[in-house]
């Protein structure tokens, strides 16, 4: 799952505390001959991100996704309205996705804002 993919999920409401649904539950056991190989794990797998990536280039990329989101919304809304072979649902869905890609994209901006604004008011 990609990052962007995570945090629609979380904000959307997808991701939910899990503890209060897990009592009585055991773990499995897993003996050391069920894992082989565990001395050889390669690297962690990064769904796509690159290392040594910059942090502006995964903020760009946020804003150019959620760009091409409301751009797709506009299109499709636009050739519901002209009558073309777009199912309503299908407008409603892509403009919807635009809107919620949209606020997440606000509230990461502001949450980065205050996380800012916080080390600013730390004294050295």
């Amino acid at each position: 799952m990609d990052p962007i993919s995570a945090m629609r999920l979380a904000g959307a409401g997808g991701i939910q505390n899990l503890s209060g649904n897990l009592a009585g539950v055991q773990a499995p056991k897993i003996s050391t001959q069920e894992l082989p190989g565990v001395g050889n794990i390669g690297p962690a797998e990064t769904d796509g991100i690159q290392p040594g990536r910059s942090f502006s280039d995964f903020l760009g990329e946020i804003v150019r996704d959620v760009n091409a989101k409301q751009a797709d919304a506009s299109a499709t809304v636009n050739g519901a309205l002209a009558g073309e072979n777009v199912p309503l649902h299908q407008a409603m869905l892509s403009v919807e996705e635009a809107s919620v890609s949209f606020q997440l994209m606000v509230e990461v901006r502001n949450k980065l804002l205050d996380s800012y604004q916080e080390l600013m008011r730390m004294q050295i």
